[in-house]
């Protein structure tokens, strides 16, 4: 059986994604202090909420420095929402904000407007396909998802990385894409929810776990 920690800084739908995660036949532990952290086998970091609240919380907790530890390891951390948002270098939600800076980037809210003068609706909650850009899926968690598949999201800001080499895949927002999907190593991230996302969702976290 697989074994796969989530953490626990109080701001994480853990429930959800525990229910997810056993349905794949994974058993679950909950990480809510370092020491848990650095002897996971595999790590995922949740997330709901704003983004300095989720900050000042793992650091409050220790759990900072673990999460380093545990990714120089070599072994796979999975961020999902808020959780994919604290992977990069910062955020500009409420007030500038560091994030955990396992990747390249910063996180910022969507326009208001579009460029024709349209209203876009925020926070964005909705089924909305993702999408490749330049790396293939092939060797990574998104393999089993087809091009163009809708899943879960719901957030009103969003990771731009630095590089096109860390964006795994896109999604439509009004007239332009945002990141949907980010990987750096062993560090993956997920902007929609995929313990929310139905038997697709389901078919990503088999693909973590394995």
């Amino acid at each position: 059986m697989k074994s796969v920690s989530i953490i626990d800084y109080g701001m994480g739908n853990l429930l959800s994604m525990q229910r997810a995660l056993e349905k794949n036949g994974a058993r679950v532990l909950i990480a809510s202090n370092p020491e848990q952290i650095l002897q996971a086998d595999k790590l995922v970091l949740p997330g709901v909420g704003a983004f300095p609240d989720g900050m000042a919380e793992l650091e409050k907790r220790n759990m900072v420095a673990a999460i380093h530890e545990y990714v120089k390891s070599g072994k796979t951390l999975l961020g999902v929402c808020l959780g994919m948002q604290m992977l990069f270098e910062e955020s500009e939600e409420i007030q500038p904000t560091l994030g955990l800076g396992l990747i390249q980037g910063k996180v910022v809210k969507f326009p208001e407007k579009q460029q024709n003068g349209s209203i876009n609706k925020i926070p964005h909650v909705a089924w909305t396909q993702i999408e490749p850009v330049e790396i293939s899926w092939e060797q990574t968690f998104l393999r089993s998802i087809t091009p163009g598949t809708f899943l879960y999201f719901v957030h009103s800001y969003y990771a731009n990385p630095a590089s096109k080499l860390n964006l795994l895949a896109q999604s439509p927002f009004g007239d332009f894409h945002f990141c949907s999907a980010a990987i750096h190593e062993n560090v993956w991230g997920t902007q929609f929810h995929p313990e929310k996302s139905g038997e697709t969702g389901l078919n990503l976290i088999r693909e973590f776990l394995n």
